[in-house]
């Protein structure tokens, strides 16, 4: 971003403000990433070649928002994290930790984080809406896609209830 551009925006907003909002976007992005990529592998049980072919296309999408981010944070004059060590603690929506291999404990874990994010990209187009046309439109697009996710992911879990009620014969 030409230094211009970025001291008109920075008396329009806290771009220090918006770039730690970013940056911990970013971490959680690529812990989001992580989490899909290593669910693909250890998924078991029901739907598990589909949820996995699920959670590989998601863990793409995940990198390519980091990539949207990192991109940003470098035209406002930032540096994206550089240290992996800090994802988790710049990160409101956090790693979980696979300790059940059930696809439905999977689905579960990531809708919980899907939510977390749609939190933070509804946060940052709020924050930077009518200021910075630029990060909120990306934060809008990336918003969409955690929402499309999520909804991806329910129609999985809701999908696999209605298979267990049929072969109960409920």
């Amino acid at each position: 971003m030409a230094k211009e551009s970025v001291k008109i925006l920075k008396g329009k907003l806290d771009v220090d403000n918006l770039l730690v909002q970013m940056n911990a976007a970013l971490s959680e992005e690529w812990l989001a990433y992580y989490q899909y990529w290593i669910g693909a592998f250890v998924a078991e049980g029901a739907m598990r070649a589909n949820v996995q072919a699920e959670f590989e296309e998601h863990a793409k999408e995940e990198l390519g928002h980091a990539k949207l981010l990192a991109d940003r944070i470098i035209e406002l004059e930032g540096v994206p994290v550089l240290d992996p060590k800090k994802w988790s603690d710049l990160a409101r929506c956090k790693y979980s930790i696979p300790t059940d291999f059930d696809v439905v404990n999977l689905l579960n874990q990531n809708v919980a984080s899907e939510r977390c994010a749609i939190v933070r990209y509804q946060e940052i187009a709020e924050f930077t809406d009518g200021k910075d046309f630029t990060t909120c439109d990306i934060a809008k697009h990336i918003l969409s896609m955690e929402e499309e996710h999520e909804q991806d992911l329910q129609d999985y879990l809701r999908d696999i209830a209605r298979m267990k009620q049929s072969l109960l014969g409920k």
